[in-house]
C-alpha cells in the first residue's frame, strides 16, 4: 500500500507536469489529483522538494532542465514587475550535499533597481548566513562563501536608481507650475474679456496654452536625460521612442492639471500655492521616489494611487534599468491616460465655464 501511494503521487505528479507545465502545478495540485491527504506526503517522502526531485529523476534531464527554466522565467518575471524585491532559489538535493560534504549552492536575486531594499535585503542574508555559523570552513574541510547577485543596478549605485525617478518628480512640479499661472494672468491683467470675445473655442484656447509648455517640457526631460547619461553615467537600456511617448503622456496630464487650477482659482499666487501642494509634496514624498510604497501604511498606499508620479518613476525606472516595454508597463501607462484624459477634461469644462 505505501509504495503504491508513492506511485501515485509520482505518476500525478508526472502528467500534470506534463499536461499543465511546471509553473501551473502546485503541490496542492498534485495531492487533490492523487488523492492523498497532505499528513500523508511526508510518509512517503522528506519533503515537497523531495518529491519533485524524484519526479525530475523520472522524467529525465531534458524535463529537469525545462523546470530549471520555467522557475528562472518566473522569478525574472516576478522581479521586473516588482512584485517581489527578491528571490531565494533552493536547488534540488542542497540539504543532501550540503550532509554529504560537497559544495551546496544557494542563490539570492536581488532587484537593485531600489538599490537601498537592495542593500538591506542583501546585509540581512549576509547576517544570517554568519549566524548560522557557515562563515568559517565547517568540518570536513567545505566553506561556504556568499556570492551576491544584484540584477539591474548591479553595482547598487544610488545614482542609477536616485535619477530616473528624479526626472519624473522634477518634471510633475516644473509642469504644473509652467501652466499654473496662463488663465489666472489673464484674468488678473484683465486680458480674458477681450479673449473671450474672440471666435476661438475653447479647446483652441486650451491646447494654444498646452502645447508650448509641451515642447518646453520635452525639452526639459531631454536635458534631464542626457545629463543623467552624461554626467551621472545611468545606464539607458530601454527604448528612447517607448521614453519620449510616455514622458508626453505624462506632460499632458501635469500640465493639464496646471492649466485647471489657474482656471479655476484666477489668482496667481493662489493657484501657484495650490499647484505646488498638489504636485511637489506628493511627487516628493508618494511617488516612491523616496519612501519605498509597499512599506507605508494602507491609508498612504490608497492615496498615492492618486498620483501620477507614482507611475512616472515606475516608467522612467523600468525603461532605464530593466529595459522593459509595453507588456510589462501597460498599468502605469493606462493610469496615466486616464490621468491625461481626466485633467484634460477639467481644464476644458473649467475654462468653458469662465467664459460663459
Amino acid at each position: 500500500m505505501p509504495s503504491s501511494k508513492r506511485e501515485a503521487l509520482l505518476n500525478t505528479a508526472t502528467r500534470l507536469f506534463t499536461e499543465q507545465g511546471f509553473k501551473a502545478t502546485g503541490i496542492a495540485a498534485i495531492l487533490g489529483a492523487a488523492g492523498v491527504a497532505k499528513g500523508t506526503l511526508y510518509q512517503h517522502f522528506e519533503s515537497k522538494e523531495a518529491l519533485i526531485e524524484a519526479v525530475l529523476r523520472r522524467m529525465g534531464e531534458h524535463y529537469r532542465a525545462r523546470f530549471v527554466e520555467a522557475i528562472e522565467r518566473a522569478a525574472e518575471e516576478d522581479l521586473v514587475r516588482e512584485r517581489v524585491r527578491g528571490v531565494l532559489t533552493i536547488p534540488p538535493g542542497y540539504d543532501r550535499d550540503l550532509r554529504a560534504g560537497r559544495g551546496a549552492e544557494v542563490q539570492l536575486l536581488l532587484d537593485g533597481s531600489d538599490a537601498n531594499t537592495a542593500t538591506i535585503a542583501q546585509n540581512y542574508a549576509e547576517v544570517i548566513v554568519a549566524r548560522a555559523g557557515l562563515m568559517p570552513p565547517i568540518a570536513g574541510g567545505v566553506v561556504i562563501q556568499t556570492r551576491t547577485r544584484i540584477w539591474y543596478n548591479e553595482t547598487l549605485e544610488s545614482r542609477n536608481m536616485i535619477v530616473p525617478a528624479l526626472i519624473a518628480v522634477i518634471m510633475s512640479i516644473i509642469a504644473a507650475m509652467l501652466t499654473a499661472l496662463t488663465i489666472a494672468r489673464e484674468w488678473e491683467r484683465g486680458t480674458m474679456e477681450q479673449l473671450a470675445a474672440t471666435p476661438v473655442q475653447r479647446t483652441e484656447v486650451v491646447l494654444g496654452k498646452l502645447v508650448p509648455y509641451v515642447a518646453i517640457g520635452i525639452l526639459d526631460v531631454t536635458v534631464a536625460v542626457i545629463a543623467g547619461r552624461v554626467v551621472f553615467h545611468v545606464p539607458l537600456r530601454g527604448s528612447i521612442v517607448l521614453l519620449a511617448v510616455l514622458t508626453l503622456m505624462f506632460l499632458v496630464a501635469a500640465l493639464s492639471w496646471g492649466i485647471f487650477v489657474s482656471a479655476a482659482l484666477k489668482s496667481q499666487l493662489l493657484a501657484t500655492q495650490v499647484a505646488m501642494i498638489t504636485t511637489y509634496l506628493p511627487a516628493l514624498l508618494l511617488s516612491g521616489f523616496i519612501f519605498s510604497i509597499a512599506a507605508m501604511p494602507l491609508v498612504l498606499r490608497m492615496v498615492t494611487l492618486i498620483v501620477p508620479a507614482r507611475y512616472f518613476v515606475v516608467i522612467t525606472r523600468g525603461i532605464f534599468l530593466k529595459d522593459v516595454g509595453l507588456g510589462v508597463l501597460w498599468p502605469e501607462v493606462l493610469a496615466l491616460v486616464v490621468f491625461a484624459t481626466g485633467a484634460l477634461s477639467l481644464a476644458l469644462r473649467s475654462f468653458r465655464k469662465q467664459l460663459a
